[in-house]
């Protein structure tokens, strides 16, 4: 093996950004608004990313580069200005990070309404690292699970990584999850986020997954994770891989399916022969892999990119899942593909490859409503809209449901579209947005 698959997991952060970036070409004052961006987005890779991935010569336009590296452009040019003039005078900390706080402030932190109608409860009291949004599915947001081998510039979770408790789902305390689980009979699934579940060790993780494998009631186990793209030798060469491998085993023994979940946002992310071994290991242990991304512009917004992916994966065992629509969240503007070029980004992709690759769905909105599909765009007595629907819903009886909104080809978001064909959608009623 070489010796990216040997050397030991290291971690970069804001204290090497400035060092990094001089590998992309970048002018002094360019790094100096990086920065002042990364006051503000977390910014985090490692070694693999830095070394195996990223093709420095063509950064900073590489793909795998803008994954990972903040931009200049990311926030308003004020806001940048002010961090930057900051970091340039060397002003206290405390300053610095008081005016990052008011930016973040204006970056909706928690999309989707998940502090507010996604917390559950037992009894009065709400119940720490969990969210119940569908009726059948819990996520659990493990403590020591609030962390990624590096972060993607466009992750809906940035909330997480910026160290404000306010900001931040976590709690270690399995047995008041399990208990709600089991207040919950119609919960069969759970998935284990962050973050990313796979940043922790295996005697870490297995406290998690233990007490759910006597939940008779569970049918499923997923698990979140980028480390197969961003730290493939979790499963091949970590000390603790071959027993995280025999984790997975007793979770498949126990009678539930082990889903990974895993992100993969651009082709070259696939191409290590790294990745091949850890796909084969885990596969090995009779769990499944599903894949899954957001379309992000400028680094994935090709349908050629897209086919080469689902067809890469399709080879190497995998099966394409969700192709997502950039959240309402962090720097969505920077990152945002319009609807309408999105669908058409689906189409031409899902039309290339063979059947076997089209269990993938999208582009979906992870909405407060629900998961929402462009299912595509059509013309119904004389007037142009988009036809959606809810792939999931807060509202069970709203799933399958199609629905109509007026074309607007600058709408990035559910809600920048109106109703077409009736007074209102589907999920604007006080019924549909009830919390479960």
């Amino acid at each position: 093996m070489n010796q990216a698959g040997t050397r030991r997991f290291r971690a970069f952060t804001s204290k090497h950004l400035d060092q990094l970036l001089q590998r992309a070409g970048l002018a002094d004052d360019e790094r100096l608004k990086v920065r002042a961006v990364a006051t503000v987005l977390p910014f985090r890779t490692n070694a693999y990313v830095v070394d195996e991935l990223i093709d420095w010569s063509a950064a900073p336009d590489d793909p795998i580069y803008r994954l990972v590296f903040p931009q200049e452009d990311m926030l308003p040019a004020a806001d940048v200005a002010r961090l930057a003039d900051l970091l340039k005078a060397e002003a206290p900390n405390a300053e610095i990070q008081a005016e990052a706080n008011r930016v973040r402030a204006q970056l909706n932190p928690h999309p989707a309404g998940q502090k507010e109608l996604n917390v559950p409860r037992i009894g009065d009291e709400p119940v720490p690292g969990m969210q119940h949004k569908y009726p059948e599915t819990v996520l659990i947001f493990p403590k020591q699970g609030q962390t990624c081998h590096a972060y993607c510039t466009y992750c809906f979770r940035w909330a997480q990584f910026v160290g404000d408790a306010d900001l931040k789902f976590a709690s270690d305390d399995i047995d008041q999850m399990v208990a709600y689980i089991r207040r919950h009979p119609e919960v069969t699934s759970v998935l284990i986020t962050g973050g990313d579940a796979m940043i922790m060790g295996e005697p870490v993780i297995k406290r998690y997954i233990e007490p759910l494998l006597e939940l008779d009631q569970l049918e499923s186990i997923r698990i979140g994770t980028k480390a197969l793209a961003y730290w493939p030798q979790r499963f091949t060469t970590d000390p603790d891989a071959d027993d995280t491998l025999r984790l997975f085993e007793r979770v498949v023994e126990s009678g539930k399916n082990l889903a990974f979940m895993a992100h993969f946002s651009h082709p070259r992310e696939l191409e290590s022969p790294l990745v091949e071994s850890a796909v084969k290991r885990i596969l090995g242990s009779g769990a499944t892999i599903r894949t899954q991304a957001p379309l992000i512009r400028s680094i994935n917004d090709d349908p050629a990119v897209w086919s080469a992916m689902w067809r890469r994966q399709l080879r190497m065992g995998l099966i394409p899942y969700y192709m997502f629509v950039e959240r309402d969240t962090g720097p969505q503007d920077y990152f945002a593909v319009p609807l309408a070029r999105a669908y058409e980004v689906f189409r031409d992709a899902y039309a290339s490859v063979s059947g076997l690759c089209r269990t993938v769905r999208g582009p979906s909105m992870s909405a407060t409503p629900g998961k929402v599909c462009v299912d595509g765009v059509t013309e119904i007595a004389g007037e142009q809209v988009f036809m959606l629907h809810f792939i999931q819903a807060r509202d069970p009886s709203l799933v399958g449901r199609p629905f109509f909104a007026r074309y607007d080809p600058s709408a990035v978001w559910l809600t920048d579209l109106r109703p077409a064909l009736a007074e209102r959608f589907p999920f604007e009623s006080a019924d549909a947005l009830l919390t479960v």
